[in-house]
């Protein structure tokens, strides 16, 4: 049996109750916090121009577009939708891809839900089953990929969003076969696109098409039965000499990815290679009460590898701060927190911000590898450890190594950090309190919940 009916037949078969009794728990949390980051999305900057291009499309339907009164066909909510999710750079993430899998997936599960109903618990399995397939792509395809210059958010997520939905939708392995075939020829993501509106784009966009793909193929549209793993398929195109569809093959379920080695939630929004230096920054603030005045050097040092996407050093725009650990450094030790409008053009170019930049030094190190065999197949923000030093102006200096940021499933996020966040998230998308307290309520009981329209209803 090759990989693609591998996945297919996995798909099929699998179900929640194959899975650990924590995974229900655990994607709860990740489809709460994916709801949050759409919210947000749907406040900021890339919003204005989504809406413009719905505008002049015409289109108009019943799919809500979530932060917003706005409707339209299920393809575009998702695109949009989707976009929000990936935004503010505030959603989930799986290293193993690397790439942030929900706000793909949880767009086009959702977005005919109100003509085909969907529970909560049906939710969930699709979730768990989207997050489990993409992970083990992810695995045998290897990390080489993202290295190429993918962005597997958008070329690795597509697969994710249509296991979920074969598994929304019951699609037998046939069907599901050829939904995986048209969907191979539909990723798509670059990584040049980082610190630009298109890379939220990518989110959105694999969303999109993972839903006209499963539509095409259940309407008897045909493609490669075998695209995952031929000669010239998908690993053969995108994958590199260590990429292995055997591993996927072999790994499907053993363990599940959503219970180990789990998905990280963001507590900041921005690049998660920043995360690790900003909970630095902040844990040497709190011990020391220095300011910015008080700082004659600040200095973050790095695996090899850990900068790799981090490529501003001097950003002038909000999406830029987003990939800037230099930036990400200063802005926690100038305010002692990081906020959504922490990661705005308004707050990258205050001047104390350009001031504090001139002492700020942050570069890789060949000795933050550590000793992890598997250095080499981590991503940027999973890699070795990050240490972060400050030099304060009254001689005292000091050093912290900080191995996993918050939000990594050793560190993880509990439901009242969750709420924080996703109250913090709504009231940017202007929903009301009351509105965002109740849906956050459905949410932390969601496998009771009969029809996730009680909580979509009250999102837009």
């Amino acid at each position: 049996m090759g990989l693609t009916e591998s996945i297919a037949r996995f798909i099929h078969d699998s179900s929640l109750n194959d899975c650990p009794p924590e995974a229900v728990e655990k994607a709860k949390k990740v489809i709460a916090d994916t709801f949050a980051a759409i919210l947000a999305g749907a406040g900021s900057e890339v919003a204005p121009p989504l809406l413009r291009y719905l505008k002049a499309s015409g289109d108009s339907g019943t799919s809500p577009i979530w932060g917003t009164s706005l409707r339209a066909t299920p393809e575009v909510a998702t695109l949009i939708n989707g976009t929000f999710g990936h935004a503010l750079d505030f959603d989930d993430v799986l290293s193993m891809m690397p790439a942030h899998p929900s706000a793909v997936i949880l767009p086009a599960v959702c977005a005919e839900a109100r003509s085909r109903p969907l529970s909560g618990r049906a939710l969930i399995e699709a979730q768990v089953i989207g997050i489990e397939v993409g992970g083990k792509i992810g695995l045998g395809i290897t990390v080489g990929h993202y290295h190429r210059g993918f962005h597997g958010t958008g070329t690795l997520g597509i697969f994710c969003a249509t296991a979920a939905l074969a598994k929304r939708y019951e699609l037998d392995v046939t069907t599901t076969c050829g939904a995986f075939g048209i969907a191979a020829s539909m990723a798509s993501g670059l990584r040049r696109n980082f610190g630009t509106m298109t890379k939220p784009l990518h989110t959105g966009w694999a969303a999109r098409s993972a839903l006209a793909a499963v539509q095409l193929a259940a309407g008897g549209f045909g493609a490669a039965p075998d695209i995952m793993e031929a000669k010239s398929g998908f690993f053969a195109a995108y994958g590199v000499a260590e990429s292995d569809p055997g591993v996927t093959a072999q790994g499907l379920g053993k363990p599940w990815v959503i219970v180990d080695p789990g998905i990280a939630l963001k507590k900041y929004p921005c690049c998660y290679a920043c995360h690790r230096g900003m909970d630095g920054v902040l844990a040497l603030r709190r011990k020391h009460d220095f300011t910015a005045g008080d700082i004659v050097k600040l200095e973050c040092r790095m695996p090899p590898g850990g900068m790799q996407v981090l490529t501003y050093a001097d950003p002038v725009t909000g999406l830029e701060g987003k990939f800037s650990l230099q930036y990400s450094l200063a802005a926690g030790a100038l305010d002692g927190q990081y906020t959504l409008w922490s990661f705005t053009d308004e707050a990258v170019r205050r001047p104390a911000i350009r001031d504090l930049l001139k002492r700020v030094v942050a570069h890789e190190v060949p000795h933050c590898r550590g000793d992890d065999p598997d250095f080499e197949k981590r991503s940027s923000g999973s890699r070795g450890f990050a240490e972060v030093e400050v030099e304060l102006r009254n001689g005292a200096r000091d050093t912290v190594r900080i191995d996993k940021p918050p939000g990594h499933p050793s560190r993880e996020l509990t439901w009242d950090d969750l709420h924080t966040k996703f109250t913090d998230c709504a009231a940017q998308a202007g929903l009301a309190p009351e509105r965002a307290r109740r849906a956050f309520d459905l949410l932390t009981s969601l496998e009771r919940v009969d029809d996730v329209s009680a909580v979509l209803d009250l999102l837009s």
